[in-house]
């Protein structure tokens, strides 16, 4: 990993953790989006929580709920359509969903930001990298332009933006890839949140520029003592700096883990499939494994787990019975903290 540069100025504090509350805690958490001709049950009944200083990786293909949890959590759902009919998200033990639209505007950037995926479309093309970033200092600090515009160049540095001082005034468009989710990382730190969520950071970028994203991500996240929710698809990026894995299928959370422990021995066959669907040297030369099928219509999720269709494992009871997520344990009953599996057959998946 990257040293941190030691000349960037310090951060002003580190979240502290009391130990008893998780800075979020998602409960049994629902989000459905009404179309003109049917229901779409985006996110159905997630359950999960971060600590200070603590990374979760949730995990899942496309359409699997994970950034409409995380819209959710930042208040930015469109809603209509969008609704949460019910479950809760606690931040420092207060539940979001029953705050007001200012006093939720008080947290998101403040207490709670987010990293979006498309550096190059959130950010605005007709304003300056220095402008955009200022803007933060000015609305929730009050700062002048010129406090602003300095504390914009200490940010660049900090995210190791070369010539800061001479780029500042520049446009996103004049930037790499890899320099614009640079700044949108310092948009996320600018108010020194407790919590970021990082939705997708690394998508379009080679995997030479992934990796000193994700670098500095970790860098900043071990400094500052906050939590980090990193939402991907790709397993890859997730090994060498998340903590414990969330992983998602049509809406659902199918499988939770300490990282290493995923790794080695997955309790859900579409974890499995999603392991053996990574690229191996050792397998160079042989067809790559592929799960079998689609993921569901969220409008039409089949009865059962809906992974039953796709699932090598699936017999009767799957396909009727929807798998509460069960407590996994060794073959003698131990407990295996923080791990979790929503299906019928989880023990011939992880002992099998």
């Amino acid at each position: 990993m990257t040293t941190i540069d030691k000349t960037a100025s310090a951060p002003s504090r580190r979240i502290e953790d009391d130990g008893k509350t998780p800075l979020l805690e998602v409960r049994d958490l629902h989000v459905e989006f009404k179309t003109r001709d049917s229901l779409v049950k985006a996110v159905n009944g997630v359950n999960y929580s971060v600590r200070a200083g603590e990374t979760l990786a949730v995990l899942g293909e496309s359409g699997s709920g994970k950034s409409v949890t995380a819209q959710a959590i930042m208040g930015i759902l469109d809603m209509p359509p969008g609704r949460i009919p019910q479950g809760e998200i606690r931040f420092r033990g207060e539940d979001m969903l029953t705050m007001s639209n200012e006093e939720r505007r008080q947290i998101r950037g403040r207490k709670i930001a987010m990293i979006f995926q498309d550096a190059l479309s959130s950010l605005n093309p007709v304003l300056s990298v220095g402008y955009q970033l200022g803007e933060m200092f000015r609305v929730h600090q009050g700062m002048s332009r010129k406090a602003a515009k300095a504390k914009s160049i200490e940010l660049m540095d900090r995210v190791r933006i070369p010539a800061a001082k001479d780029r500042v005034n520049d446009y996103p468009h004049q930037f790499s890839g890899g320099m614009r989710q640079r700044i949108m990382i310092a948009m996320a730190m600018a108010l020194e949140p407790d919590l970021i969520i990082a939705d997708e950071p690394t998508t379009a970028l080679d995997v030479t520029v992934q990796a000193q994203v994700m670098d500095l991500l970790a860098e900043l996240q071990a400094e500052y003592n906050m939590g980090l929710i990193l939402i991907t698809h790709d397993l890859g990026v997730v090994a060498d700096v998340a903590d414990k894995i969330a992983v998602m299928y049509a809406g659902r959370i199918v499988e939770t883990a300490p990282v290493h422990e995923l790794y080695k021995r997955p309790a859900h066959p579409y974890t499995r499939g999603l392991l053996d669907s990574i690229p191996r040297l050792d397998q160079k030369g042989q067809e790559l494994y592929a799960i079998k099928g689609l993921p569901p219509n969220l409008t039409r999720i089949p009865p059962g787990c809906a992974f039953n269709p796709r699932c090598p494992k699936a017999q009767d009871i799957c396909r009727s019975e929807v798998p509460i997520l069960h407590p996994v344990t060794e073959r003698d009953g131990t407990d295996l903290p923080g791990r979790g599996s929503a299906c019928h057959f989880w023990k011939e998946t992880i002992h099998g």
